[in-house]
This record gives C-alpha cells, structure tokens and sequence, in this order.
C-alpha cells in the first residue's frame, strides 16, 4: 500500500525509465507488455509524435482550468488561490519548450549534430525548472505579503470550487503525462507529470484555506499559500535533480543490472568487461565490452555480438543505438599463453589453453580440416618425458578439439601438434609462454 502511495507521488526509484515491455524466448523471466514493434517505424518519430501530442492536450487542460481560477482570485482576493494559479499558468507554460524540443528532436542527424538533437529535450527541462522557481518565488512573496498586511477573503464557494477544480484538472493532466511519458521513456514528461500532480494537492490546500477562513482563521489563506510555494520548492529540486543526472551523462544502477542481465543471456560471453550508457533525450545509447574464446571464428564472434545486440533491444525498449565490442578476458584467462595460429596441410586454426568449467583444457577450434582428422599435442617437459593430450571432439563438434585433462604446470614449454587423417600426417613445431604478470 505505502509503495503505491509513493508511486502516486513520484517516489519510487528510476520512475522516469518504466520499462514497459515484454519477451519470452526461454529465459524464465517476464517484463511487462512491449509498446512498439521494431523494424516496423522508426521510434524515435513515433515516440516524439506522441509527446507532442500529450503536450498539446495537458497545455490545453490547464490553460482552461487556470483561465476559470483566475475568475474566482479576481473576485475572492485569496492569494492561496492566486498561487495555486500561477503555478497552473506556469505549468502550462511548460508545453511550449517541451513542445520545441520534441519537435527538433525529430530531425535526423547532420554533419554538424552527429547524434542530432536529442540533447534539445534536456535544455527544455532547465527552461521548465526556471519557469516553476519563478512561480514559487511569486507565489511565496504574495503570501508574505499577506501575512505581515491581512486581507479579507470573499466568496468562499467559489473559492472551494475553484480548488476542487484544480484538483481535477491537474490530476487529469498528472496521469496523463506519466502514461505517456513512461510509453516514450521520456524523463521530462514524466517529471512534468509528478509536477502537475502535486499541484492537485495544492488546489486542494486551497479548499483547506478556504475553509479555515470560513471558520474564522483569516491567515489560514496565506499560510496555505506558504505551503504551497515549499511544494513548488520541492518539485523544483525533484525535477533538477532528474534532469541535470542526464545531461552529465548519468543513468540509474538498475539499468546497468539490466544491461547485464540481457548480455547473460547469450551464450559465448565469457565475461563482459565494461558497460556504459548514456540518454539522449528520450532514447538510449549503450556501448557494452564482452570477452569471447581468442579461438573464435569471426563470423561466430560477430553471431554473438549481434545476439548481444538483439537481447538489449528487447530488455530495453528505449534502447536507440548499442555498440558492441570485443574485449581481453578477465580472471585466469587472462593469464593465459598467447594463442598459437595452426596452419597445416590437414588443418587451419586456433590452438590455445583456456579455462573451461572443468579446469584449464587444450583446445583446438579448427577453420578447415579434413575428413575424420585425429589431433594430439606432444609437450616437451624436459628429462625426456613427454606430456601426451589427445585432442577429442567437443560435445560432438568436430570444428573443436579438446583435451579431457588440463595441461601440467607451467605452462611455458615447446610442443609438437600431430594431425593425422586416412593415412595423411602433418605435424606443426609451437611454443607457448606464460604471460611476465602470470603467477
């Protein structure tokens, strides 16, 4: 109940990144219902058209609630009701530069604006942050005024009905906005949202003036009207905060876990070693550094760093671009010999030590081979003896040898691969040497 109580309110963390959407490909896990289909238009026009369409309709709803308050301030005197007012004027007044930035945010890329103008929709939500400080300053010097030199309060009816209408109207553009705004994944809409929600608790404060006045408290009217610009105060910080963290660049923790949840998804990642992300406006840019076996063909490593790609985009509906690249391996693979190039008359490929959930193994991946090709490596150990590993096909993939035991320690020696097929040898003369940093 409480969690839905500060959700209500705006509270709940990482409010401003709902994500909506849903997957099932054999991962066990669930996230919601997916709002668009990809390949199909392209997100960014379809996202902003529909801003610009919330926009419109939340100008429109306040502009005529604030028009029928400003009527009742005019004939009660109530400077409670007066910035109520002011503050659903200056709400309104926020369309106008979310409007612009929508519309410019629709505009491709160019030589100049590489990554175009999504950056537009952050100098909007500054604009929005001045344009309600400046109410508050208004509001709260009205209601000092009026506290230090009281005036009467007329028409208290009217005055009640003009909060109730505020109420209504604000909290029809509040849902409103935050529908939209979570769709699009855009923070400025959203925050404007909560914005405009907590003005429906500061009409109300008005109907609670009104009736203190009605009940022989006369600065119960500017008191509220105190109240209410601490309440402007506060969206001011909520609303700062929110959009100066993505114009430095900054994302919620939990949207890393959720980058990373998707990468854990692809078989082939041995690690994945950075991650960073950043907005731009409303859309998601992403740059993710995974580790993959050294032995790998490139056309499979490109496979997996395309999966990659593909399980970002569903995890993350405002995803607009992701970037993929190929890093060193972490931990005890990166202390692994350097791979050694197999290039023979019988095969071509990739022969390395890697470290496997069984132990260090021998493997060869293998480009060409021949039919039935049989693979072992003779280690030279020193005293005459020879280390012996039979290179075996692993899990039934003949493109990949792999010895059932881990090669002895150290692991800085010279060897001998022998390959052999329906009477045809090859033999190929390697050295491998532990990295200076190995222990």
């Amino acid at each position: 109940m409480w969690a839905k109580v500060k959700d209500w309110f705006g509270a709940q963390a990482g409010y401003g990144h709902h994500h909506g959407h849903v997957h099932r490909h054999g991962h066990g896990h669930d996230h919601g219902s997916h709002g668009h289909s990809h390949g199909v238009i392209d997100a960014t026009i379809a996202s902003t058209a529909r801003g610009i369409w919330a926009i419109k309709w939340s100008f429109v709803v306040l502009f005529v609630t604030g028009v029928m308050q400003i009527v009742v301030v005019v004939l009660s005197g109530s400077v409670a009701l007066l910035a109520d007012t002011i503050h659903n004027f200056a709400d309104a007044t926020t369309a106008l530069p979310l409007w612009l930035a929508f519309v410019l945010a629709r505009r491709p890329a160019s030589k100049r604006f590489h990554y175009g103008l999504g950056r537009v929709e952050d100098l909007a939500g500054i604009v929005i942050i001045l344009i309600i400080l400046f109410s508050a300053v208004v509001a709260g010097y009205e209601a000092i005024d009026r506290l230090i030199d009281p005036r009467p309060v007329t028409n208290l009816g009217w005055l009640v009905a003009a909060g109730l209408v505020g109420f209504v109207g604000n909290e029809a553009v509040a849902v409103f906005r935050i529908r939209v705004g979570r769709e699009i994944n855009s923070a400025a809409l959203i925050a404007d949202g909560y914005h405009a929600r907590t003005d429906g608790l500061t009409s109300l404060a008005v109907v609670a003036g009104a009736l203190g006045v009605w009940a022989g408290f006369p600065l119960a009217d500017p008191i509220v009207g105190l109240l209410i610009t601490v309440a402007i105060l506060g969206i001011v910080w909520q609303s700062a905060r929110s959009v100066l963290t993505r114009m430095l660049d900054g994302v919620e923790p939990e949207l890393i876990g959720e980058i990373e949840h998707a990468a854990a998804h692809v078989p082939g990642i041995n690690a994945v070693n950075e991650i960073k992300a950043r907005w731009l406006g409303h859309k998601l840019h992403v740059d993710v550094a995974i580790a993959v076996d050294e032995g790998l063909l490139l056309a499979e490593a490109q496979n997996i760093a395309e999966t990659v790609k593909h399980e970002l985009f569903e995890h993350l509906p405002a995803l607009s671009v992701a970037q993929v690249r190929f890093g060193q391996l972490a931990g005890d693979q990166a202390h692994a010999p350097a791979a050694v190039r197999v290039d023979t008359s019988l095969a071509r490929g990739l022969l390395q030590i890697v470290e496997t959930d069984a132990g260090e193994r021998m493997r060869l991946r293998l480009s060409h081979h021949v039919t039935d090709l049989r693979a072992a490596v003779e280690i030279e150990r020193g005293a005459g003896r020879t280390e012996t590993l039979d290179l075996l096909p692993f899990d039934g993939d003949h493109h990949l040898l792999q010895s059932a035991v881990a090669p002895e320690e150290p692991h800085s020696f010279g060897a001998t691969l022998k390959l052999s097929a329906s009477g045809a040898e090859a033999q190929q003369r390697f050295r491998m040497e532990e990295p200076d940093h190995h222990h």
